[in-house]
């Protein structure tokens, strides 16, 4: 059995045991305490921190990119990568006090599937069933590894479900990708009635309770599965908090879930979907044109007070999270996903 050292975060005073052989952040999401953290993959530099004591940790593969190594160097370190072989004490330097506590315990669960099929060229809509056991709670925003089976290798979805909708039901938009480990068995194996294992709820992707503020949500790609399943909590629990969706694609084949969305405009008053495509030539259009971020700095000239959501491909995320605070978001108050499209830390 591994040995277990203490991990104290700072400045928030949350002391957890972690074992050697997990990850810090693993280690807090099955104590319950809910760490800022996006691929888990040490790619997307969500989960950086500063150790202020201790130096014995050890750290999985992880992307250059989301962690120099002259910061490595000076002591930032990578919590979903991140091993302890002493007792530490870290500085969170992403974090929100409102939900450190509020995580839910982890969960692993076998699934059947209901349907696998296109919702658009390239994105598959699978509806997978719970079978054991029958429950699995979750936040809407949140996501799920799934095991590709035969291989320990896992991949993250977002459910597009809400906790109060079908409830032994979890629906996923997924993106094809030629080469993706999972996309691919999903594009060409995966049929009705396979069971497949998930483990989770991962994800600060959720929705804050601030009623006096009004919500962009950005999103592009599979970005669609979790904002959906935010607006629909939303309609099941009737807040009509003032929100905007802009949703970019290149062509009118790459849009999904429009009659639906359209839909929630009625049930939600306040609340406006805003399509954009980023090639529209030939193609009978009447709706905005461009890159989303351009669509929203021209729509959205002052988002002052505004909560901001984002979820999609990396560079659209970028490109969103430099646009928003010239808006006037501010940047504690921007939330987001940012997909990536392997599981292999030196990958794009």
């Amino acid at each position: 059995m591994a040995d277990k050292h203490v991990v104290r975060f700072e400045p928030v005073g949350v002391e957890i045991e972690v074992d050697e052989d997990q990850t810090i952040l693993r280690a807090a999401a099955e104590q319950g305490i809910m760490l800022m953290h996006g691929c888990k993959e040490g790619q997307c530099a969500s989960c950086k921190s500063f150790i202020l004591d201790g130096d014995d940790v050890e750290l999985e593969r992880y992307s250059t990119f989301a962690l120099p190594e002259f910061e490595k160097d000076e002591g930032y370190t990578l919590l979903c990568r991140a091993h302890a072989y002493e007792d530490l004490t870290i500085e969170l330097l992403n974090y929100d006090e409102e939900m450190i506590h509020s995580g839910l315990p982890l969960q692993r669960a076998v699934v059947e599937v209901e349907s696998n099929e296109n919702v658009t060229h390239d994105m598959r809509h699978l509806v997978v069933r719970l079978v054991e056991p029958t429950t699995f709670k979750y936040f809407p925003g949140q996501y799920v590894d799934f095991t590709i089976p035969g291989t320990d290798w896992t991949r993250s979805f977002s459910m597009a479900t809400t906790p109060s909708t079908d409830g032994d039901k979890l629906e996923f938009v997924i993106k094809v990708y030629p080469e993706g480990l999972f996309s691919h068995f999903l594009d060409t194996e995966v049929a009705v009635g396979d069971r497949l294992e998930i483990n989770g709820p991962y994800g600060m992707f959720t929705l804050r309770d601030a009623p006096d503020k009004p919500i962009v949500f950005v999103g592009g790609g599979a970005g669609m599965a979790p904002i959906l399943c935010l607006l629909r909590s939303m309609a099941d629990r009737g807040i009509d908090r003032p929100a905007t969706y802009f949703y970019g694609a290149r062509r009118r084949r790459d849009l999904c879930f429009e009659k639906e969305l359209t839909a929630l405009e009625e049930k939600l008053p306040s609340f406006h979907f805003v399509p954009a495509l980023s090639e529209p030539d030939g193609e009978d259009w009447d709706g905005e044109t461009g890159l989303i971020t351009d669509v929203v700095r021209s729509r959205a000239a002052d988002l002052a007070g505004a909560d901001a959501y984002v979820c999609g491909p990396p560079p659209m995320v970028e490109a969103a999270l430099e646009l928003l605070p010239e808006l006037g978001v501010a940047e504690k108050r921007i939330f987001y996903d940012k997909f990536t499209t392997t599981g292999d830390p030196d990958g794009p």
